[in-house]
């Protein structure tokens, strides 16, 4: 029994020892880890932040009447370029029936005072002409008069201004014509002939007309995140790109930050505007919708490294291996500058000749059948 035993240890005993020189030999086998390495670039770093929004024009002008009606006939469509003073419609007004009674009841007092005045004046001249009154008196009923005469004239201009929306002798400034204020581009007609049209007046703000802006003066609005507005500051440059533009890119800087976020989605989006300085002869529509890369920091031509190659220590102080001999590295210090979340600027520590060591190579997957 004993025998037995010890023949089984001893068995167990071999096959662990054949076991331990099988596993060395085959790790023995394998081939080291083989580090790659990279050099530092000449590159240009440009820290940004991104907005989204759209190019609208800087200022845009709502033509509103200045008087109810219908619209008669419009002499403009959207796209085409207009002058301040340019005829853009033409208005029927659409007398108010107790705003017509008034001014109707007004020209027949005025008429009733006319006619008393008359006949005041006949009778106080045939006096003075016999010299029974004054030339005092005599003159301040002829002023009456006057002002009798200037009333009823001015009761029926009023009427004629209620009726058709102008008189004699206002032809030239009737408000039935409506005119550019401005001088640009139409942008938009939301009306068209036959729609009834309201006055701008203290209690509504009229029907639009149209819409003009100068389109050579665009600006880019946009909203950023409260995560990026404390890095942003007025007079930064803009990259802006749109959309509908392949392969371009316009200048723009940015001269307005709201003061107040509004909060989108659960989170809070701060306003912004930026000025385009429109260079070329490109034809930005309104509204397109575009991006802007805000520019917080920018290095032109120094020395990059990839961010993947950096390291840090426990007390978080950057550095990089540098190669010494084959396979051999050496820790080194750095000091590093912006980044573009890719790239950074390597402000010292190393040169463009040493070997970086790439030290988190990414396997590829194996893919089986």
């Amino acid at each position: 029994m004993k025998k037995t035993v010890t023949i089984i240890i001893l068995l167990i005993i071999t096959a662990v020892f054949v076991g331990s020189l099988y596993y060395l030999y085959k790790k023995n086998q394998e081939d080291p880890i083989t580090y790659e390495t990279e050099k530092a670039t000449v590159a240009t770093i440009i820290k940004k932040a991104v907005a989204t929004g759209s190019i609208v024009p800087k200022e845009e002008v709502l033509i509103k009447p200045n008087i109810s009606g219908i619209i008669e006939e419009i002499y403009i469509e959207a796209g085409d370029q207009i002058k301040s003073g340019d005829l853009i419609a033409k208005i029927r007004v659409v007398p108010n029936i107790s705003s017509l009674q008034s001014a109707q009841n007004a020209v027949e007092t005025a008429k009733i005072a006319l006619n008393n005045q008359e006949k005041v004046y006949n009778r106080q001249k045939e006096l003075f002409d016999k010299g029974v009154i004054s030339a005092n008196e005599f003159d301040g009923v002829d002023v009456s008069y006057k002002q009798a005469k200037q009333s009823y004239e001015s009761a029926q201009q009023n009427y004629q201004i209620v009726r058709t929306g102008t008189a004699r002798g206002l032809s030239s400034v009737a408000n039935t014509l409506i005119r550019s204020t401005v001088t640009g581009m139409v942008l938009e007609v939301p009306v068209k002939s036959g729609n009834q049209v309201i006055e701008a007046n203290n209690f509504n703000d009229g029907t639009t007309i149209a819409t003009v802006a100068d389109i050579g003066e665009m600006i880019f609005e946009g909203k950023v995140d409260e995560s990026e507005v404390g890095k942003i500051k007025e007079n930064l440059p803009l990259e802006i790109t749109v959309g509908a533009i392949e392969n371009k890119k316009f200048d723009a800087v940015l001269d307005y930050i709201a003061p107040k976020g509004n909060e989108e989605n659960g989170a809070i989006q701060f306003e912004i505007k930026g000025t385009l300085e429109k260079n070329d002869s490109t034809f930005i529509r309104a509204g397109l919708s575009a991006n802007a890369s805000i520019i917080l920091a920018r290095a032109d031509s120094v020395m990059a490294l990839k961010e993947a190659l950096i390291q840090y220590d426990d007390t978080q102080k950057p550095f990089v291996e540098i190669e010494v001999g084959d396979q051999q590295f050496e820790k080194r210090d750095i000091e590093l500058g912006i980044s573009d979340g890719i790239n950074v600027e390597i402000k010292s520590g190393i040169t463009e000749e040493d070997k970086l060591k790439v030290w988190n190579i990414i396997k590829k997957p194996e893919f089986t059948n």
